[in-house]
């Protein structure tokens, strides 16, 4: 006699839940029932929130942050300060640095970090359009903000041999986060302290 099992549509509704971050079996099982028998969880809505999400949101063209026109609302923020561009991995890490309320500057999302291993090089990351933007913008200084791992370390490495040329002065964070550390994971005061203390970088 065959096991009892979901009907085929409940089971492709976990196998999606699966894919997200941090989302095992039975955690996919569970959000799946409440997400189905809740009186609150209004399946519908949450679709049609992620539909909309999907297709109304795009990359900002000129720092790379989530945006649902050409240019973000950071980037089209004229009280903004060009004078410097702090330049971070992701566009998640944006948000935590801006939350800071510590940097009034620019910013500059390169989609990832150097990893041959994963066979991630420059051409992959959004480098050619930050050299650009130092021709067409001229900021005074670019902040480093990146992780301190072993990759991150490359590319910041690497960011500073192209940078060097133009003369910009480049700093790196330093005091508050720790080694291995990723941005979007520090909290608001650890963020601040790294902008406050940041450090010359320049080759």
């Amino acid at each position: 006699m065959p096991l009892l099992d979901y009907p085929e549509s409940f089971r492709e509704l976990i196998s999606q839940l699966r894919r997200l971050p941090g989302v095992g079996p039975r955690g996919a099982e569970r959000i799946a029932l409440w997400m189905l028998s809740s009186p609150r969880a209004h399946p519908q809505n949450l679709a049609q929130a992620i539909t909309n999400a999907s297709s109304a949101l795009q990359a900002c063209e000129r720092c790379g942050f989530f945006a649902e026109q050409r240019l973000c609302s950071l980037c089209t923020e004229e009280s903004r300060s060009g004078k410097e561009v702090c330049v971070v991995e992701k566009a998640t890490d944006i948000l935590p640095l801006e939350r800071t309320g510590a940097f009034h500057g620019r910013y500059h999302a390169l989609g990832g970090k150097l990893s041959p291993l994963d066979g991630i090089g420059p051409e992959e990351l959004r480098i050619a359009e930050l050299v650009d933007r130092l021709v067409i913008e001229q900021p005074s200084e670019i902040i480093l903000a990146l992780s301190g791992d072993v990759e991150g370390e490359a590319t910041a490495h690497y960011l500073a041999e192209v940078i060097a040329p133009s003369g910009i002065k480049i700093t790196r964070l330093a005091q508050g986060l720790s080694a291995g550390s990723a941005v979007e994971h520090a909290d608001a005061i650890t963020l601040q302290r790294a902008l406050m203390n940041r450090r010359d970088y320049s080759l």
